[in-house]
């Protein structure tokens, strides 16, 4: 069973969404949590294009999803949204996929203007997949990090301890609600 599930929304590799994920999962793991990580950069192209529904490996990156608590979403913005093919694989998955989980989304973009995706595009796709705890986003601004392949580093270290904040909060939540279940 996967506790959380990381979601990087970025098409390149390297890219600021897969080292800020790979932060978030070290941090996640320091926890002692279990956390899996899905980069719509690794899914099959065709069926993210042709919405393949019987795809093994999206039944999978589905199942994941399922059984997750959590789930957080990193993703760069392009042109005031996320990426395409991010937004094909949140079109595969269930209509109630993401009800009874917390949702944080974190998001990358060129210069503040891109702040609102948050509320304006990423927030109601999440409303849509049911979740009824989506969790305050944190934005970054490309020159407020740096990175190397998956490693990253924090130029701004305000924003390092915004995330590190907003991973905190996701993780007593999740975790106050693992010992009331």
């Amino acid at each position: 069973m996967s506790n959380i599930v990381i979601i990087s929304g970025s098409p390149s590799q390297p890219s600021r969404s897969s080292a800020i994920s790979t932060f978030l999962e070290n941090k996640t793991l320091e926890e002692g949590l279990k956390v899996s990580k899905i980069s719509v950069r690794d899914l099959p192209a065709e069926d993210l294009l042709f919405a393949n529904f019987n795809s093994p490996v999206i039944k999978e990156k589905l199942t994941l999803i399922q059984q997750a608590n959590a789930v957080i979403i990193v993703s760069p913005v392009y042109k005031a949204s996320f990426p395409g093919a991010l937004k094909a694989f949140l079109d595969l998955i269930p209509e109630k996929g993401f009800e009874n989980k917390a949702v944080l989304p974190v998001v990358t973009g060129g210069t503040i203007a891109h702040l609102l995706s948050l509320e304006y595009a990423f927030k109601p796709v999440f409303s849509v997949l049911g979740s009824q705890e989506i969790l305050n986003g944190v934005y970054f601004q490309d020159n407020q990090i740096s990175y190397k392949e998956d490693q990253l580093s924090f130029i701004d270290h305000e924003i390092k301890q915004r995330l590190e904040n907003s991973l905190k909060g996701l993780l007593e939540r999740f975790q106050t609600k693992q010992l009331i279940n």
